[in-house]
């Protein structure tokens, strides 16, 4: 049986991590939170969330 050590390394749990996190730029952006501290928060790329933020406008 995997560990969770060795879950947290597979691919699928990666991916499935970042599209959490990814999910939850939007409702911070809402709650007015900016796009600096979303990043360093959730630990993405800046770039990524304001392009997220643009789209929302």
């Amino acid at each position: 049986m995997l560990k969770l050590s060795a879950l947290k390394q597979t691919r699928v749990y990666q991916e499935a991590l970042e599209e959490g996190k990814l999910a939850a730029v939007p409702l911070l952006l809402k709650a007015g939170i900016s796009v600096e501290e979303i990043a360093e928060q959730l630990q993405i790329n800046l770039e990524t969330v304001r392009k997220m933020a643009q789209q929302q406008t």
